[in-house]
């Protein structure tokens, strides 16, 4: 199994750079969300609409369990996430977050009444390292057994 802090340190770096995950909560099935860290750590935040079914599902509530799934776009790491998923339209993080990508979502900018500030609060990970099929196979022509070294790649992470 890979080192916790190696496998954490990847995760917060590949979501830096790509971000797209698909967000999924309890009784609302996962769609594409970006997902915004900053210090690379916990919380993740989400930028949504009061129309869309996830905000309807979480608007009035204490919030859901929810999973988060990301693919690298370069497919060197993909993991899944847990945690629990809140509205929190908390005005001091909107201001930190908020960029000309967020503000094109938005007629009345920040203070749009359609806007909803999410907040993953995420427990865990669990994080899978890629190696490519070529280099597997090119093990495996050297009588290396591919699965051992793929042990090292993949691992839970506990982000609270």
């Amino acid at each position: 199994m890979a080192k916790t802090a190696e496998l954490e340190a990847k995760l917060w770096k590949a979501l830096g750079k790509d971000r797209t995950v698909m967000l999924g909560a309890t009784g609302v099935e996962p769609r594409p969300m970006t997902a915004l860290a900053e210090d690379e750590r916990a919380p993740l935040w989400f930028f949504t609409a009061s129309d869309t079914e996830l905000a309807q599902s979480l608007d009035g509530s204490r919030g859901h369990a929810a999973t988060a799934t990301f693919a690298a776009k370069d497919h060197d790491l993909f993991a899944t996430i847990s945690g629990h998923v809140v509205i929190d339209n908390d005005r001091a993080v909107i201001d930190r977050l908020w960029n000309p990508f967020i503000a094109a979502w938005y007629e009345k900018g920040k203070d749009d009444p359609k806007l909803r500030l999410l907040r993953m609060d995420a427990a865990d990970a669990h994080v899978w390292l890629n190696e490519s099929s070529l280099l597997a196979g090119v093990k495996l022509l050297l009588g290396v057994d591919p699965k051992k070294s793929y042990q090292d790649k993949t691992g839970d992470v506990d982000l609270s």
